[in-house]
This record gives C-alpha cells, structure tokens and sequence, in this order.
C-alpha cells in the first residue's frame, strides 16, 4: 500500500513545509513594519506578503485533495509531478506578490492551470473506477483496442 502513496505523501509534505515558510514570512513581516496582530493592514510592503499566504492557505485544501485523488484514482507520479509544479508555481506567486502585486499575475495563472489539470485527472480516474467497478467497462482496454 505504501509504495501506492509515498510519492503523494512526500508532495504533501513538501507542501506543508512550504506553507510554514509563508507563515513565518509574514511573521517577519510583521517584525520588520511593526504591525501587531491581530493587524492585517500596514504598509503595503507587509500586506503584500500577508494576502500572498492568506491566498496559499486558501488554495491548499483544494491542492491537497484533488493531489490525493489524481494520485489514487489516476497516476501517482503524474499527480506527484503536477503536484511539485504546482508548490513550485506557488512559491513563484509568493515571491511575485512580495515584490510587487503585478509580478504574482502569471504565477497565479499557471498554478489555477495546475490545479485544473489535477481536478481533470481525479474526475477521469474516478470515472474510469466507478465505469470499470460497477458497469464492468474498461474505458482503457477499449481505448487499447
């Protein structure tokens, strides 16, 4: 079963660590322009950084199933793939957005890009399980054919 998941479960992971790399960004923030919590407006500077996690954080339970649906009902490492390009866009978005609102614009895009992509896959991977499970069609072997 293990060997089913571990590359799903090193993404996740990997995600993670990144989602605590923008937390303790906007901590530092929040040191470096002297904005309290539970502040959220200040300089532009901080509320850059700020909007640039809360958005993360928003889009990571989204990520993390359709990752982990992608990887079950799909391809492990197609979703594992995507996976890491979506944390690595992510990262661009944060990095953009730090810098200036404008540079976060196609980061942004390419990871929603990502996240479709994965949607896409978990809906044909669970299509493909409830046809061939329950109706006895395997769309595969038919394609094969």
């Amino acid at each position: 079963m293990l060997d089913q998941i571990h590359l799903l479960a090193a993404v996740t992971v990997l995600g993670v660590l990144e989602q605590a790399y923008f937390f303790l960004q906007v901590i530092y923030a929040r040191r470096m322009f002297g904005v309290s919590p539970p502040k959220i407006s200040g300089p532009p500077e901080f509320e850059r950084i700020f909007r640039a996690q809360v958005n993360s954080s928003e889009y990571f339970p989204i990520f993390l199933a359709v990752l982990w649906q992608a990887g079950l009902f799909f391809h492990q490492g197609v979703a594992a793939a995507l996976g890491l390009l979506y944390l690595y866009t992510r990262y661009c978005y944060f990095m953009g957005y730090k810098a200036s609102s404008s540079e976060r614009l196609t980061p942004i895009y390419f990871s929603s890009g990502v996240l479709w992509i994965l949607l896409a896959a978990s809906a044909l991977g669970i299509l493909h399980f409830f046809l061939s499970h329950y109706v006895g069609l395997n769309i595969l072997q038919l394609l094969t054919a």
